[in-house]
């Protein structure tokens, strides 16, 4: 059985003029990008078979974005070419911590439509992942990812989700993002949220307090990322904290995207049919393998080029 990932892939433009503003930057290099592309790419490196379903522009950077994922083992049969929208670009800028900014320029992610996903039988993926904070945004693809939330659910699905909100993409309208973000939080087996994703969704002022909020609106195992501190891992009424591994940052670009893309390789391996029969011992496990795949991706210069270096020995 295959890992479907839905949403955008991108090109992410990489300002390499390190702690200085987009606007004031000289120099930018080309990589590939987008999370449930980046999650798609991850679980190929890992080993695991998946595909990606999105839209991109009939133009070279869409092509680039294919034949890469294609090289890194993803199947692209569901990447449609769009030649009425160029492909979306991301450009970012990288802080001395490895931290990041993005400004958007978005074209042909937000056009993917159920109608371009006609020939996707669901019945052939055991999990579906739902990963495009870009999905919230006003376009087709808003309406496909509810569409296809159901029809996964339908499908037996293990139905895996994180936000990966970004300020700049809502800004004055959080309120909006948060909304929509419910009926994924409710529904899916699975989701991942960063520090400040929980506190975001949920209005409380810590980490603990945001746990305890969420358990009380989903039966989903779930995870909050914690940066360097680790992970707070939370299974029903159990929560763990799972350490990370000490790293020297140069780049945090998909590191949560590798995170989830190692849970779900993991999960994938396991055949689960019920994710609620996986015990808590075993998703500690899981979740202390993703923490190394997410703190290696932070050692290289752009998430694929990271995922490069992704292989089932960073597990040991």
């Amino acid at each position: 059985m295959k890992v479907l990932c839905i949403g955008e892939a991108l090109i992410d433009m990489i300002c390499t003029d390190v702690n200085v503003s987009l606007s004031s930057g000289q120099h930018f290099l080309k990589k590939a990008g987008g999370a449930p592309a980046n999650v798609a790419a991850a679980i190929a490196a890992l080993g695991g078979e998946v595909s990606m379903a999105a839209k991109v522009g009939d133009d070279p950077f869409g092509q680039h974005l294919i034949e890469l994922l294609e090289t890194m083992g993803v199947n692209t049969s569901l990447i449609i070419k769009d030649p009425a929208h160029f492909t979306t670009f991301a450009f970012v800028s990288l802080m001395n911590d490895g931290e990041r900014d993005f400004y958007f320029n978005r074209g042909a992610d937000k056009e993917l439509t159920t109608y371009d996903l006609a020939a996707l039988n669901l019945k052939e993926y055991s999990i579906v992942h739902f990963g495009s904070a870009t999905a919230f945004l006003p376009g087709p693809l808003q309406a496909t990812y509810i569409e296809l939330l159901a029809k996964a659910k339908q499908a037996g699905c293990l139905i895996s989700f994180d936000p990966n909100y970004r300020y700049l993409l809502f800004q004055n309208n959080s309120a909006s993002f948060i909304s929509q973000c419910t009926p994924f939080i409710e529904r899916c087996n699975f989701f991942k949220l960063s520090d400040e994703e929980a506190l975001l969704i949920t209005s409380c002022d810590t980490v603990a307090m945001a746990a305890n909020a969420l358990r009380k609106k989903t039966s989903a195992v779930f995870t909050i990322t914690l940066g360097k501190e680790g992970t707070m891992l939370c299974i029903g009424d159990q929560i763990e904290i799972i350490k990370s591994i000490p790293i020297q940052p140069v780049d945090a670009t998909g590191a949560g995207d590798a995170f989830v893309g190692a849970v779900l390789y993991q999960l994938n391996k396991r055949n689960v049919k019920d994710i609620n029969l996986v015990s808590m011992e075993d998703w500690k496990l899981i979740i202390s393998n993703a923490n190394k795949a997410g703190a290696r991706t932070c050692e290289y210069m752009g998430a694929m080029e990271a995922f490069k270096h992704l292989n089932n020995s960073i597990f040991d």
